[in-house]
């Protein structure tokens, strides 16, 4: 019973392993999280110019499933096939965090982009950006 209550001394390998992993503990609680992305107050007022009717509505779906969905699924619920593969998942449009958005902010967000959603500033031009918010705005209802 003796032989059980002994504790051998650490070896110096051993310390340094432990006192390693415990600093990559605290450095990784203080790693900085991504904030919160908002639209610059600027693009709050810009009026969307494209009317939301079939027509533009067509082309935003046309151009959502090529563009959107391997991310934010087919319903915009942040689920899309290669979701599982990002760092940050997609918000989903059927939030209030998205509806309560304005159609400025979602083509500003849409336009600039920020990790892990790419920037259209070369791949779609304003109108077709204006017809993605537009079809965004039929899959949150």
């Amino acid at each position: 019973m003796k032989n059980l209550l002994k504790c051998k001394p650490l070896t110096k390998s051993v310390f340094i392993g432990i006192v390693f992993f415990a600093i990559c503990l605290v450095l990784a609680s203080f790693s900085p999280k991504q904030s919160e992305w908002k639209a610059p107050e600027s693009a709050k007022n810009i009026k969307n110019p494209i009317p939301a009717n079939a027509v533009s509505l067509a082309a935003g779906k046309t151009i959502y499933i090529k563009e959107c969905l391997q991310c934010h699924g087919k319903n915009g619920l942040g689920n899309g096939p290669k979701s599982a593969d990002l760092d940050k998942a997609p918000e989903s449009f059927n939030t209030p965090k998205v509806k309560n958005q304005t159609d400025g902010e979602l083509f500003w967000k849409i336009k600039e982009g920020r990790k892990p959603m790419p920037s259209t500033k070369k791949s779609l031009t304003d109108e077709q950006r204006w017809q993605v918010v537009n079809y965004i705005r039929t899959l949150g209802k």
